[in-house]
């Protein structure tokens, strides 16, 4: 029996004129994207060529690939995504080191524990998974909240960091966020997320974070439905959405909640005073992260690089993998060539 989809079209134009996209976006997503794909034919592929491995973690199994020798590169994703975000990125990075990449809680194929998913009890599931893998001197590449949940890591074991890569991050100049009107075009789409009972009809019965954000309004291409429906195959059932959910309300906006606050401040220092190497990846025009944000970036951080990755709004590694992988690769060579230990 076809599986019931969220009724998309008349969202999909709300959420454009929200978020800015331009209408030639709005129409390579109504049409086949084949002119974009060709010219990144065997760079896009829905394919995850890596054997899946389980760990127990507070109880609980969480999924995750580990393979290679070297280095620890850790990629950690955000929401709604899991480790499949990365499966087009890590094969340029695998040559050069060990590649980990875990679901977090809730997501992917990880389990999903009757938690409130909060940050906090995300960052708890993170710094054990870790410690049961027993991963030193690591990389942490980030995207979206993994930004979060590794640059705190970062913050509270920096002797156990090598290096920092991170994209489209929950960071300053971005978060805090004064207010939801600092969102600009999308301020009415987060407050529809952020009210009790809008955002779970919106995040839980329409699940509109897949069905439209990820898959039309966040990228330049259209993901295929073999993609899409990897993304989709942890949140079949609205009960099943509640991680996705949690996770807009946990974003520090107009001093709530008042915990992530300090938790993205104390990472906003970390930014600022750490000598860990850091790279910073962004795309244009970007969502969290656009090119004037990584100026500002490069100014305030300490130890940063800063790189271009092409054209992208949010979901980034779906749109330009290869770029963000070599990208990785060339900046772990220059810390390799600078003897960073």
């Amino acid at each position: 029996m076809a599986r019931p989809r969220a009724k998309t079209t008349n969202v999909l134009a709300v959420v454009l004129a929200l978020t800015g996209l331009p209408v030639t976006t709005a129409r390579a997503a109504q049409g086949t994207g084949e002119s974009l794909q060709d010219y990144r034919a065997g760079v896009l592929s829905p394919e995850f060529p890596y054997e899946s491995k389980y760990i127990e973690v507070l109880g609980s199994k969480m999924h995750y690939i580990d393979q290679g020798q070297g280095d620890v590169f850790l990629f950690l994703h955000g929401n709604p995504t899991s480790s499949y975000l990365w499966r087009n990125v890590m094969r340029y990075v695998a040559p050069h080191g060990r590649i980990v990449a875990v679901d977090n809680i809730g997501f992917g194929k990880s389990d999903k524990p009757d938690v409130d998913y909060t940050f906090q009890s995300h960052f708890r599931y993170t710094e054990a998974f870790i410690d049961a893998l027993d991963l030193r001197n690591i990389i942490l590449v980030l995207h979206d909240w993994g930004s979060v949940l590794g640059l705190y890591y970062a913050a509270g074991h920096a002797d156990n960091v090598k290096g920092v890569v991170f994209m489209e991050p929950i960071v300053p100049p971005a978060f805090p966020m004064e207010s939801l009107d600092a969102f600009g075009p999308a301020g009415d789409l987060f407050r529809r997320f952020r009210d009790p009972v809008e955002g779970k009809k919106a995040l839980i019965d329409e699940n509109l974070f897949i069905e439209v954000l990820l898959a039309n309004a966040t990228i330049t291409r259209r993901m295929t439905e073999e993609e899409m429906d990897v993304y989709r195959a942890p949140f079949l059932e609205p009960e099943s959405r509640y991680p996705i959910y949690m996770w807009p309300n946990e974003l520090p906006v107009g001093g709530t909640p008042a915990r992530n606050v300090r938790v993205v401040e104390r990472v906003g220092e970390w930014l600022r005073t750490s000598d860990t190497p850091k790279l910073l990846q962004y795309a244009s025009p970007g969502a969290i992260m656009p090119p004037q944000a990584a100026e500002w970036a490069a100014r305030n951080f300490r130890n940063i690089e800063t790189q271009f990755v092409g054209y992208g709004r949010h979901f980034i590694q779906e749109d330009n993998p290869e770029a963000i992988g070599r990208g990785i690769v060339d900046w772990y060579r220059r810390l390799e060539t600078n003897g960073h230990d």
